[in-house]
């Protein structure tokens, strides 16, 4: 058996209708290529989008001449493989025809050796307009398909959204966060695949009883061969071997070899254990000589969605290995709208950025695309679990057989792709649509199914059937069986009823609450507006300036400018913003500072909603909030944005997700301290109570003991309000509650006694004092009086240990920065160069 490959480089591209050739960079796409080429502007920039819509309404090509080495060509198998084309492609090799592909998420094999030939081969691909290819479906159908978020007016088409009609990235077509670049391109890799004998074509290590005890796992082997053979089939991990004797047929064999592993290191995800990963590695032996083999990387680990009947309702958490995990972490988007230009170090900086933020989950919404392996595989190191939906979202799609046929296919190839991976916990069929559509509340949805006739109503929803009712689930259960399926997110349970949908007073399945946001409800509202696991829920900010001027000139800087409204894909963002800031924060002094609080604003909207969520537990078991990244510089819910930099909010989210953490209610003039965990030991430690002037002095002091059990929750002190503050004006007093266990501080949290923007502020002077230890350069800040929200920046790209922190007089508080470092460590302790500091009241006019 002999297997060889070669990837297809050197490549050139242009418009189907003109003749100058132009270099083209694969993977990638035309908008990027274009851009390289010096044929666009900055498509990021002030308004550059709208001057490039023209991209999409063209047809483009791409080539490439290649040689093949000799001893590959003299095999009797050559495939020509695609791993990504987008979209719509017909290519052909040395002039001839030999394959047409409609699906961006597929990929895409014919078999090319007849074609090649010794010397130089050429092969072409020419991508079909995606919109001139699908305008005349929508003309067919004769109705409109719902499709929220498909920017068709930007993109020139009017009200003619045909976003639905393509397998292609749903958010291209733009989102109320993103840009509309409806691309075209090879967007991953392109080889020849040449074969003699036999190939091991893949290797799946399903997990079939996993304790600490042993692991039962069985490799389903798939095994293509061009004849009848025999021979010994081999599988080894780590000090472990098992083998047994197979007859193959010539075709396309699947054989299974059961293995048992004494003892196993499990797969934990972070803040559990230890990531612990095993290769799996398949090989065929023919007399003793190994003549093919493949490898698989896996963590052993038990994952299952649990749903039962409890004293509440029905529970929504998810068990790992046995114990049931407090979800904590966001929803992610890909990280650029033209997705070649995602670099490993992009990948690793988000993943790191998570489990910095002490999450331990992503869900990978579907609107976007099935990542890239490696972005699974830093999922895997790091213990971060994966919710992946299938690409569907915020639309009705159509249910012909060639559409529903290609869908199968697709679901096929990417749960056979990802399911080797720990880190999937769930397969999701679509983000939102249930709950859009609402068949079975005729006073529910988003008023889409108003919109038909009752005929098309029910060809619409049973087209919906098809899909995520049947064929996802089908494809999960026959390629990935042990793992979970969910149909769409937020839901109750699949009744068939009236039951079936969600909405945010439900005590079953998962929400998405918007109240807080889209109605302009108060933040407060996270409080009460929550259920059984929070899939979704959010608050938008501006990017820093420093991101800002990345896309703006000095004329723009306002919050109404044309470039402003571009960058803000909310219809009514911008006013939201300054709206809820009118009624939580003082007033801005110029827009720079706006942007500050923007983001403060959001810190604390995320800050209520993640902490009133982990106070349920166990009622609420879950807090994925959206959104954690950014595919262009842009106003967004995101809380970091397109480069990377940390908002506030995600410095607020690092620290109420925090594994052992503090938190402060206040209701009725009371407050409360609660102390939670989610680690699986008991905890035993002491809450330090003290409550200042804002000048330093104390006027509260107490301990008390914070015992907690594992996974749990609890209020250990309640106090009237007035007993805390005493006679203070409260509008100058600031309560500290430190969590500690021994002499480790684990946590640090504030209270204010009236809203923040009747807080009486002060210009404070914070000293800065650089320490060297042995973990590299640390800063101590001290202040004289209080600095609300101190904001750390540094002129290299990275992050603090704290930041838009509280800084009390008498309570220094020291830090380190972290550069965003380059040689896969993601961060690497660091001086931070020209170090600047500001606080809250820098940015606000002082009475």
């Amino acid at each position: 058996m002999i297997e060889k490959r070669q990837a297809l480089t050197n490549w050139r591209f242009k418009a189907a209708d003109e003749t100058e050739w132009l270099q083209a960079v694969v993977p990638g796409c035309v908008h990027t290529d274009l851009l390289r080429s010096g044929r666009i502007d900055a498509p990021f920039y002030g308004t550059n989008e709208r001057g490039l819509q023209w991209i999409d309404k063209k047809d483009w090509e791409y080539e490439t001449s290649f040689e093949i080495a000799e001893d590959m060509l003299r095999l009797p198998h050559i495939e020509l493989v695609f791993d990504g084309l987008d979209t719509y492609a017909d290519v052909s090799v040395n002039g001839k025809h030999v394959l047409s592909a409609d699906n961006m998420f597929r990929v895409w094999k014919a078999d090319v050796k007849q074609l090649l030939q010794a010397g130089i081969n050429r092969l072409h691909i020419r991508f079909r307009s995606p919109i001139m290819e699908d305008l005349p479906k929508l003309e067919k159908l004769g109705y409109p398909l719902p499709a929220t978020n498909d920017q068709s007016e930007t993109g020139g088409l009017g009200d003619k959204k045909v976003s639905i009609f393509a397998r292609k990235a749903p958010y291209h077509y733009g989102w109320d966060w993103g840009p509309r670049f409806v691309t075209s391109g090879i967007w991953r890799e392109v080889r020849l695949e040449a074969w003699t004998g036999g190939r091991i074509t893949d290797l799946f290590i399903r997990q079939d009883q996993i304790s600490a005890l042993e692991a039962r796992v069985t490799a389903v082997i798939e095994i293509e061969t061009d004849t009848v053979w025999s021979g010994t089939l081999q599988l080894r991990t780590e000090g472990f071997n098992w083998h047994k004797e197979v007859r193959l047929s010539a075709g396309v064999n699947t054989v299974e070899l059961e293995a048992v592993i004494r003892e196993p290191e499990l797969w934990w995800s972070r803040g559990l254990g230890k990531q612990r990963l095993y290769t799996f590695t398949v090989s065929l032996h023919d007399g003793g000589r190994e003549v093919a083999s493949r490898s698989a990387r896996t963590g052993l680990r038990s994952i299952r969605l649990v749903r039962e009947k409890d004293a509440e309702g029905t529970s929504f958490y998810f068990e790992l290995n046995g114990k049931p995990v407090f979800a904590k972490g966001a929803n992610h988007i890909p990280n650029d709208s033209f997705v070649t230009e995602v670099t490993e170090e992009r990948y690793r900086h988000e993943i790191a950025s998570a489990v910095q933020s002490n999450m331990n989950m992503i869900r990978v919404w579907g609107g976007g695309i099935y990542e890239a392996d490696r972005f699974y595989e830093l999922c895997d190191e790091y213990g971060l679990l994966v919710w992946q939906d299938f690409m569907f979202a915020c639309s009705m799609y159509p249910g012909d057989g060639a559409f529903l046929e290609n869908i199968r296919i697709e679901a096929e190839q990417n749960v056979k792709r990802l399911r080797n991976h720990p880190s999937i916990a769930l397969w999701c069929g679509n983000n939102e649509i249930d709950s859009a559509w609402a068949h079975y509340d005729e006073n529910a949805g988003w008023g889409w199914k108003q919109q038909y006739t009752q005929e098309q109503r029910e060809k619409l929803w049973a087209d919906y059937e098809a899909i995520f009712h049947r064929i996802l689930p089908l494809a999960v259960s026959t390629f990935d069986p042990l793992a979970d399926y969910w149909p769409s997110s937020p839901m109750q349970d699949l009744t068939g009823d009236i039951h079936q949908h969600a909405h945010p007073e439900t005590s079953t399945g998962d929400i998405h609450y918007w109240g807080v946001w889209h109605a302009v409800e108060p933040f407060e509202n996270y409080k009460s507006k929550l259920g059984r696991f929070m899939s979704e829920y959010g608050f938008q900010s501006f990017p820093e300036e420093r991101t800002v001027r990345s896309y703006a000139e000095e004329a723009d800087m306002e919050l109404e400018s044309d470039v402003m409204v571009c960058h803000q894909r909310h219809n009514s963002g911008n006013r939201l913003i300054k709206e809820y800031m009118d009624m939580y924060l003082k007033n801005p002094k110029d827009f720079p500072s706006f942007l500050y609080m923007s983001q403060v604003l959001q810190g604390e909207a995320m800050k209520m909603a993640v902490e009133a969520h982990r106070r349920r537990k166990p009622y609420c078991m879950g807090t994925l909030y959206w959104q954690l990244n950014d595919c262009w510089p842009v106003a967004s819910w995101a809380s970091m944005d397109y480069y990377g930099r940390w908002k506030a909010a995600q410095y607020y989210i690092r620290s109420s997700m925090k594994d052992i953490a503090v938190s402060i209610d206040s209701e009725d003039s009371r407050v409360d301290l609660h102390v939670m965990t989610d680690l699986p030991e008991a905890f035993d430690g002491t809450l330090l109570i003290n409550a200042y002037k804002f000048d330093g002095t104390v006027i509260r002091s107490l301990a008390v003991a914070a015992v907690l059990q594992p996974n749990s929750t609890a209020v250990v002190y309640s106090a009237p309000a007035v007993e805390l503050y005493g006679e203070y004006d409260p509008a100058e007093v600031v309560l500290q509650a430190t969590l500690t266990s021994g002499s480790e501080i684990l946590d640090r949290k504030e209270h204010y006694f009236v809203p923040a923007k009747e807080i009486k502020l002060a210009k404070p002077a914070v000293q800065i004092t650089e320490l060297q230890g042995a973990e590299g350069i640390a800063y101590r800040l001290e202040t004289d009086v209080l600095a609300k929200q101190v904001w750390l920046q540094a002129a290299q790209e990275g992050i603090f240990t704290d930041n838009f922190f509280d800084l009390v007089p008498g309570v220094p508080v020291t830090v380190q920065f972290l550069a965003r470092d380059l040689d896969g460590k993601a961060f690497a302790p660091a001086a931070a160069e020209s170090l600047k500091l500001h606080s809250m009241a820098d940015f606000v006019s002082l009475a």
